[in-house]
């Protein structure tokens, strides 16, 4: 009989045992909003309502203040193609590589230990203040696009989904490269045949002084609602269907 199941994985791909679980795998990476998102607030619960009859498991990996290039190896060539002047740009860089992005390879070949064979994979992505901050927004869609193709490759994923939460509309450290990274991450995630994205205008307003403000960091109800939007988008592509197309999935 295990042989018999054994053909049929190898002839029908798709095919498991009845007793067996189908997989989703979960990428959570970025920098200070995606480093302030507990996943036990939003995204496991959303996940375990939504798949209930699925394992669903993730790794993370975000750090305050981050910029893009620290993911991207190829950052160099695509910057230098858009004039930036990449020696300034990294004058005060600890590391002149990537420092996240092997460690997303590090920690998801740990989670493909327990769960070999999983039925899809989403990376989800938070990230692009520092990129705005700091007047480097010209070459962030073709890093963004690096790093998606990066990970398809490296991961041996074609397929792998891709949610992308846009940058909220706290704009007031360089309202120009603000609005350019979040056109950025919205066409992205539009143009790609497996990509969503999320908004987060609506996570970040807290009162200060008894004035409503767009602060740069989500409110804990907000940080929960990022998890849950996450979720919800990746469902959608994972089941083939249309992503909601303002960010806000139900």
């Amino acid at each position: 009989m295990k042989r018999l199941f054994l053909a049929l994985a190898v002839l029908f791909p798709g095919f498991t045992l009845a007793a067996e679980k189908p997989a989703h795998l979960f990428i959570l990476t970025g920098q200070s909003n995606m480093a302030g998102m507990d996943p036990k607030l939003g995204f496991e619960p959303e996940a375990k309502k939504l798949f209930p009859d699925a394992d669903v498991a993730y790794i993370k990996v975000a750090v305050g203040g981050m910029p893009i290039r620290y993911w991207v190896d190829e950052w160099d060539d695509i910057a230098t193609k858009h004039g930036v002047d990449v020696a300034k740009a990294r004058e005060k860089d600890k590391s002149k590589g990537t420092i996240f992005y092997p460690r997303v390879l590090e920690q998801f070949a740990q989670l493909l230990k327990q769960h070999p064979n999983p039925a899809s994979v989403t990376f989800c992505w938070m990230q692009g203040e520092n990129d705005s901050k700091t007047g480097l927004h010209a070459p962030y869609a073709d890093a963004l696009k690096q790093l998606i193709a990066n990970l398809r490759r490296d991961l041996k994923r074609p397929d792998m989904n891709v949610v992308i939460g846009r940058i909220s509309d706290h704009d007031r450290i360089n309202p120009p490269a603000w609005k350019v990274v979040r056109e950025a991450q919205v066409e992205v995630a539009k143009t790609d045949p497996h990509g969503a994205w999320v908004d987060c205008d609506d996570l970040n307003n807290k009162e200060v002084k008894g004035v409503m403000t767009n602060d740069l960091h989500y409110t804990k109800p907000g940080y929960k609602l990022l998890g849950e939007r996450y979720v919800r988008q990746a469902k959608l592509l994972i089941e083939g269907r249309k992503p909601a197309e303002n960010g806000r999935p139900e």
